[in-house]
């Protein structure tokens, strides 16, 4: 395989603080590399170098073989808010596209308009100042992959995506030929994509073939081999400290290199291998009583302008239950949060009917999606005046005077998740915890949360998450319509795919029955005559639908379509796709009385 990134002695320092330092390494063609190190340790800082948006201090090299196409995904991207989405693409894509003929030239376009539609943006012409965060994140990934590059850096990919769409993005990249070098925290989008782990640490860059898995164990062996290897040192140091400790006489003759051996030798064997981790054992919710009632729901509606995005909900949370919430992005659930928790006010807009009560001894740790909120030039110790907590949230005593807007995205994640977790909370609610938190920080977050004393209620996009954590999800299914699935996400999806291979053998012979769809859900009472008569027009229903899905698939992907024959079969896609998810949750609600 061709040799598609060499680095060469490149290096990165923020004031006294060195971020890595005389790195290199070597991508071929092909390979697929995951990077991961801890936050704040240089990842964007690496990929900006690569991209050439930042130059190396220590000078070095970045060298790309010679006419490859490269596309760089950063985490924010720089959009005008009055353009459309298609034209927006066009625009940001200009500086490759406009030295292409026209008929490649239409092929980018057709390749864009697909991808759009893919990703669940069937309207081209909306304004980019009307899209939610993860619809702006779909634009710019969009735009990545159409350029169908040859090497691909991405840094954050998943952030802000919905589940669907990481799932899209997933087989995509999979599938291709292409090279890519990412950032990621996302475990199962890491293994599903990547076959190498680089791993950043201590100035060195270590290289991991395999899965997230396999590299967790050669980096605990090497770990392991560093440390006994330091206990060798330390034997040899021991002795070489006696030679010093010797009279002058004894010494004489001795020569001058030894000495100066000796000093190297004793910074080596005071270097053993300690991991610096997160450390969120004193934050735990000691003995905070929670009663009984803790939030009661009662026919809870929501609107916003003419969109409904809660319908008629009704719920009593329990003591100690772990809710795993998931949805398409703008469905409604980060709106759903601030309506339990007596988070939204009339004068906020909007209009709500129903009941919402809270218990008395409700304590709610509630981390929003926006991050933390802080004054500009307010500093890491004037958030948190606990020297020793921040210390164990690994925020040395050199950054205690730092303002909070010069930390990386990581780090001021972790500060404002000390925040909530000293309060001490009884009902815990994350918004999308896992944005911007590395991978170990999340492992560590995880176990505190699998003994975390409360209630909890996790809002993610992250499906390793979310397994490992909830025992319920309330799925968002759009049109304010929530549904209630008992399992972790893993097992939800694996009843939808059943539930969709019955149906399609069931369309392939009408009279086999379903049983494993029916045992899945024991009935609990009868339908009535209308409700049977719904579900029968359903499963009539969901092939055809199913049919045009795949008619509107092979026609977008065929390239034979004109302008305004690809816009109205884009149309219809997207909003094909809303009306099979309605029909498949609505059956599936049926199918469980």
């Amino acid at each position: 395989m061709a040799s598609y990134l060499q680095i060469e002695n490149i290096s990165k320092s923020y004031g006294p603080k060195v971020l890595f330092q005389h790195i290199g390494f070597n991508i071929n063609e092909g390979d697929k590399v995951a990077l991961i190190a801890p936050n704040g340790t240089g990842k964007t800082s690496l990929l900006k170098i690569l991209a050439g948006k930042d130059a190396s201090d220590s000078g070095g090299k970045v060298l790309f073989l010679k006419d490859i196409r490269i596309a760089f995904l950063e985490q924010e991207y720089t959009y005008d808010p009055e353009k459309g989405i298609f034209a927006q693409i066009m625009d940001a894509s200009a500086q490759w596209t406009r030295d292409l003929d026209p008929e490649h030239l239409w092929q980018y376009e057709l390749r864009v308009n697909q991808l759009l539609t893919q990703f669940g943006l069937p309207d081209p012409d909306k304004p980019m100042k009307d899209l939610s965060g993860g619809e702006v994140k779909r634009v710019a990934l969009t735009q990545m992959l159409a350029s169908e590059a040859d090497f691909y850096i991405m840094d954050e990919p998943t952030n802000h995506l919905d589940i669907d769409a990481i799932e899209f993005l997933e087989s995509h990249l999979k599938h291709s030929r292409c090279t890519l070098f990412m950032v990621t925290h996302d475990r199962y989008f890491l293994d599903r994509v990547c076959n190498t782990v680089m791993e950043m640490d201590r100035g060195n860059i270590y290289i991991y073939k395999g899965d997230y898995m396999n590299f967790l164990q050669k980096r605990q062996e090497r770990i392991d081999n560093y440390n006994a290897e330091t206990e060798k040192v330390r034997n040899v140091f021991r002795r070489e400290l006696e030679w010093m400790h010797a009279s002058p006489c004894a010494r004489t003759g001795k020569a001058k290199y030894r000495k100066q051996a000796f000093w190297e030798l004793k910074e080596r064997a005071e270097d053993s291998y300690v991991s610096k981790q997160v450390d969120l054992s004193e934050t735990q919710a000691k003995g905070t009583y929670l009663g009984n009632k803790v939030i009661n729901c009662r026919d809870v509606s929501f609107w916003w302008e003419n969109k409904c995005y809660l319908s008629h909900f009704s719920y009593n949370f329990q003591r100690y239950e772990r809710i795993g919430i998931v949805g398409r992005n703008a469905a409604g659930k980060t709106t759903f949060l601030n309506l339990i928790t007596g988070g939204w006010k009339p004068e906020l807009g909007g209009s709500m009917e129903g009941v919402v009560e809270l218990g008395e001894s409700l304590r709610i740790g509630y981390y929003h999606q926006a991050g933390m909120q802080f004054k500009p030039g307010q500093t890491v110790l004037e958030t948190v005046n606990d020297t020793h907590l921040l210390g164990r949230f690994l925020f040395t005593h050199d950054m205690l005077n730092n303002p909070v807007e010069r930390l990386s995205g990581g780090e001021r994640r972790r500060l404002y998740l000390l925040t909530i977790l000293m309060q001490q909370p009884n009902f815990l609610i994350l918004d999308e915890p896992t944005n911007d938190l590395d991978i170990v920080t999340l492992d560590i977050l995880e176990e505190y949360l699998l003994e975390f004393k409360g209630s909890l209620v996790i809002v993610s996009h992250d499906r390793h998450f979310l397994d490992r954590l909830v025992d319920h999800l309330f799925v968002f299914c759009g049109d304010g319509v929530v549904k209630d699935f008992v399992g972790n996400y893993t097992e939800y999806r694996t009843f939808i795919k059943d539930y969709e291979a019955a149906r399609k053998k069931a369309d392939e012979k009408p009279s086999t029955p379903q049983p494993a769809v029916k045992e899945k859900t024991p009935a609990k009472r009868k339908l009535s005559w209308k409700e049977q008569q719904e579900l029968k027009t359903l499963e009539q229903r969901l092939p055809e639908l199913e049919a045009e899905k795949a008619t509107l698939e092979a026609s977008l992907s065929s390239g034979a379509l004109d302008a305004d024959k690809l816009q109205q079969a884009s149309t219809r896609y997207g909003a094909l796709l809303q009306e099979l998810d309605a029909a498949e949750m609505r059956w599936l609600e049926l199918s469980e009385v």
